[in-house]
């Protein structure tokens, strides 16, 4: 973990509300895993006062890329960021995927496609068969299936409208997808259905969860979860990839 500052080489919205950043950034690209974090100050001024975090998108040799939905005013004011300023960013943080040797079902809800195109790339230097499930609400609003087939890794896509894919939640995808451990980061009811289903097929599963951050470090403990046999983790610290037969 380093604190530095990150030249903006990149700042450009993909579709709707989701914007990509590439960041030059060679102390995080050099020592991020997939499923780590960054923690990102948008503006130069005390507003808003607190750190945003993003997954670790992509590494492109010195380069890291996020990718970001408008949700808020910090994320508006990233959005605003230009080429050639410089951010302040924190990271790699938290504890990402383990990599196993095993065919791969990565599946993806809306912006929960973000940490996953990074374990992708990674399970095709590997070697590691893949397929993906991505879920959006429309077509317009698919997030890096270009990105997906980019590695070799058979893509499906649902949606909601039925639009493209298989209309539906992409959980439903999960019922026929073949492979020995499941990778996925989504919204929590589709992380919910996935873990039902990985009980039943008897599959590990490892999800990134899509909480609110403060310090990023396990500090404010603001971020803590339920975890099985009583207790909590910080999923800053602990996560933000868990086993799913951990959490609640």
């Amino acid at each position: 973990m380093k604190d530095i500052r990150a030249k903006i080489l990149q700042n450009k919205k993909v579709c709707g509300d989701y914007y990509k950043m590439a960041l030059d950034a060679p102390y995080i690209a050099k020592n991020a895993k997939p499923g780590q974090f960054v923690q990102v100050r948008c503006s130069d001024g005390t507003e808003p006062l607190l750190r945003r975090p993003f997954s670790v998108h992509k590494v492109k040799g010195k380069t890291v890329e996020i990718l970001y939905e408008i949700i808020g005013q910090g994320t508006e004011i990233l959005s605003e960021r230009n080429t050639g300023e410089t951010l302040d960013v924190l990271g790699p943080l938290g504890n990402g995927f383990t990599l196993s040797n095993m065919p791969a079902v990565i599946i993806a809800g809306g912006i929960g496609v973000a940490p996953l195109v990074f374990l992708a790339e990674e399970l095709a230097k590997k070697k590691i068969k893949a397929i993906v499930l991505i879920g959006a609400k429309t077509k317009n609003m698919i997030l890096c299936e270009k990105d997906f087939k980019n590695t070799g890794a058979e893509v499906k896509i649902a949606t909601d409208d039925g639009s493209k894919g298989c209309k539906g939640f992409v959980s439903n995808l999960f019922e026929k997808a073949v492979g020995k451990i499941v990778y996925a980061c989504g919204p929590a009811q589709m992380l919910k259905c996935v873990a039902d289903m990985c009980k039943k097929k008897k599959m590990h599963c490892e999800i990134s969860l899509e909480e609110k951050m403060a310090c990023g470090i396990g500090a404010c403990l603001g971020c803590a979860v339920k975890v099985k046999g009583g207790g909590y983790k910080l999923a800053c610290k602990d996560g933000p990839v868990f086993n799913i037969a951990e959490l609640i």
